[in-house]
């Protein structure tokens, strides 16, 4: 079992706060003080981005850290170097690698590197389902969850089979467009949250979209947990002139966040 599976088993009530960062943004000794102090402002799982050239689901803020942290030298060797430094003194908090297929393809032994890092989860936000018939089974031989992305263009048919191929927990995309728009409905995302709950237990994250303590209050009343991204990426790029004021406002940032999913999880109703 991944520690993502175990947190979800064991949490009792508690939504999830998963953070984004991009790894070696906005500089490579920003990365681990960043995890570091996100998880001490209440963040449950942290999702760490692999710098990609062209990253095509992302919008302006998480494509300027890809650049900044490419021409910092960032590569997977690296990012796998500082989950493991991470790791030397945080063996419990459950880290997810997010990028596009491009970054594993030349580590052919990548499940069993990054599960010696400390990975648990991995999404690839160009691999369907149908493509990932050779990958998905040496992950799970490593603990390693693949995560799918359910959107809001995704059919009936499409997302029940996401479903059944899915693990650790499902990521909704909760609108049209890149990371870091503005038009979110929760209304329309509680719906189709309702729908999905259907087809699976698996636990529903909903990121896109996310940036204030309000509208994570908003997204947890109906969601298991709320993934922020953008936000925390720009408020990480305001200090790249000092690790220590980086790291400050990330847990000052990560505070107010999950202030606001827990009062959502006190709204919420049961079975969401």
């Amino acid at each position: 079992m991944s520690r993502i599976s175990q947190y979800f088993a064991a949490r009792k009530g508690r939504k999830a706060l998963i953070s984004f960062l991009t790894a070696g943004d906005p500089t490579i000794e920003h990365t681990v003080p960043a995890l570091h102090a996100l998880v001490a402002g209440g963040v449950d799982i942290l999702e760490v981005g692999i710098p990609f050239s062209d990253p095509e689901a992302e919008g302006p803020a998480i494509q300027a850290s890809s650049e900044r942290a490419l021409h910092n030298g960032t590569t997977l060797v690296r990012v796998l170097k500082m989950i493991a430094e991470f790791r030397q003194t945080n063996a419990d908090t459950p880290i997810v690698l997010m990028g596009y297929l491009n970054s594993i393809l030349a580590m052919p032994d990548f499940p069993q590197r990054a599960q010696a890092a400390g990975v648990d989860g991995l999404i690839m936000v160009n691999l369907p389902p149908e493509s990932a018939a050779q990958l998905q089974p040496q992950l799970q031989a490593c603990d390693i969850d693949l995560i799918y992305l359910v959107a809001p263009t995704t059919t009936d048919e499409r997302a029940r089979f996401i479903l059944e191929n899915a693990a650790g927990f499902v990521y909704y995309v909760s609108l049209k467009g890149i990371t870091g728009a503005d038009n979110l409905d929760t209304q329309t995302v509680s719906s189709r949250l309702a729908e999905l709950r259907q087809h699976t237990d698996l636990p529903l994250c909903v990121g896109f979209g996310i940036k204030t303590p309000e509208t994570a209050e908003a997204v947890a009343t109906f969601a298991d947990g709320v993934v922020v991204g953008s936000a925390l990426v720009n408020l990480l790029a305001e200090h790249v002139d000092s690790v220590e004021a980086g790291a400050t406002a990330l847990t000052e940032s990560a505070l107010a966040l999950r202030e606001g999913v827990d009062r959502g999880a006190d709204r919420s109703s049961p079975g969401s």
